[in-house]
């Protein structure tokens, strides 16, 4: 069955999709679209000057479409009137071969050949500065083995809840939360 994203959008909600692809450097590049113009979207695909992002083209290249993948349409947590889609990246009517998504699918798709089932983890690890980065952001956190402090991870429970609860949001099963080797820096499971 072929998944309508226009009424999708009524139905979630949703006012904005980010129509979006990853480059060969692993950063997300993407096209915020009105629930307004999806249609034309899902069919024709958003476009992009695929030498402006890290795909190993040039200016003489010709633009290139992101269609978007209906099935990986998810709601923003933290921003719910927008719904997030992976795409495949095509330039004239075919697949861009080195988009990162296609070599997923090919590698997958060999392994799976070879009885192999790929399975991956994501384990988000980051430190909390102040906005402009020049500091921890909690200067109570200075003990001398801070791994595991139970104070500075109950210090920071507003921010690591937010991201754990989207995490669990987003299906990820996030199951563990602490602080780790340095300060302020935080390993989510």
């Amino acid at each position: 069955m072929k998944i309508d994203l226009a009424a999708k959008a009524k139905d979630l909600g949703l006012k904005y999709f980010l129509i979006s692809y990853t480059d060969l450097f692993g950063s997300q590049r993407a096209k915020l679209v009105p629930a307004a113009a999806i249609a034309g979207m899902q069919k024709n695909g958003a476009g992009f000057a695929g030498f402006a992002t890290w795909l190993d083209l040039s200016p003489a290249d010709t633009d290139m479409f992101a269609i978007p993948d209906p099935t990986t349409l998810t709601p923003l947590p933290w921003k719910p009137e927008v719904g997030w889609l992976a795409s495949d990246i095509y330039m004239d009517g075919k697949p861009v071969e080195q988009g990162p998504r296609l070599v997923l699918q090919r590698v997958m798709a060999q392994a799976k050949a070879a009885g192999y089932q790929m399975k991956s983890g994501v384990e988000c690890e980051f430190f909390l500065t102040t906005p402009d980065g020049s500091a921890i952001s909690d200067p109570a956190d200075t003990a001398t083995k801070p791994c595991y402090d139970a104070s500075a991870l109950l210090r920071r429970y507003d921010v690591i809840t937010e991201i754990c609860d989207a995490m669990l949001a987003l299906g990820w099963g996030a199951y563990q939360n602490d602080l780790v080797h340095s300060y302020c820096q935080f390993e989510m499971n």
